[in-house]
């Protein structure tokens, strides 16, 4: 177990690290996503323009989480938010479950903190309390908030392009207090996650690495860029972590 308690490390994940679990990234070379306009499944507009298909659609990506396991990356992760002795902050882009279920089968620490910024598919939102209810089955026009029991309120709790991310307050926090930032799998396309190492370099205190399967957009802004599958990368990058060669 490494004895340094110092290190607060913050790692930042997109679809890439999902993708080898066999969950398409956010958009395909055609532009889609998981054959849909983006437009037509994700923004508030959609929703209320066409609720049906839009339900549909994440319906879909609901069921899809049945048939897909974490990988040897979220595996790693989770085992450095296990032994680590510093503080671990883990920021997702993904809405999908596999984080969660990597760290299940380990033993987490206190100090562990887990932000999912866009959601959760198995998550729903009431449109009118706001309240929040774990979802596993599909979402349909006669599905009740369980509270109140009433009928079509519900949508996914998902952070639909025009919405705000949720937790920005917590993962500001947490960069300006952190000593090593990964991001793993992400495009640096979308914001405000694609803005987190140019603020990380305005502080300058954290060494920031980049671990992704080619170059990103924001490349240059990391001190350093390692590019490969993130099955592979991911866990030496850890193991290099974990025996103090890192911090």
């Amino acid at each position: 177990m490494v004895s340094n308690s110092a290190g607060r490390i913050v790692i930042l994940t997109g679809a890439g690290i999902s993708a080898e679990s066999g969950l398409q990234t956010f958009r395909a070379d055609d532009g889609l996503w998981c054959g849909h306009r983006v437009e037509d499944v994700a923004t508030p507009e959609a929703f209320e323009r066409d609720p049906e298909t839009v339900q549909d659609f994440y319906n879909m990506r609901r069921r899809q989480l049945r048939d897909v396991h974490p990988n040897a990356a979220h595996e790693a992760l989770a085992k450095l938010a296990a032994y680590w002795d510093g503080e671990v902050v883990l920021v997702t882009q993904n809405v999908d479950d596999l984080h969660q279920r990597a760290v299940a089968a380990v033993v987490p620490k206190d100090t562990y903190q887990f932000y999912n910024m866009h959601g959760e598919l198995k998550s729903v939102r009431c449109v009118e309390s706001d309240d929040v209810f774990p979802w596993e089955e599909d979402i349909t026009p006669e599905s009740a908030n369980p509270i109140s029991g009433k009928a079509g309120t519900l949508r996914p709790h998902i952070v639909w392009f025009g919405e705000m991310p949720f937790f920005m307050d917590e993962i500001e926090d947490a960069l300006n207090r952190c000593d090593l930032f990964l991001s793993i799998g992400t495009s640096g396309n979308v914001y405000p996650a694609a803005g987190f190492v140019q603020r990380l370099r305005y502080l300058g205190r954290a060494h920031t690495v980049e671990l992704n399967l080619e170059p990103s957009n924001g490349t240059g802004y990391f001190h350093e860029a390692i590019h490969g599958k993130a099955t592979e990368i991911v866990p030496q990058y850890v193991a290099r972590i974990l025996s103090g060669e890192i911090i």
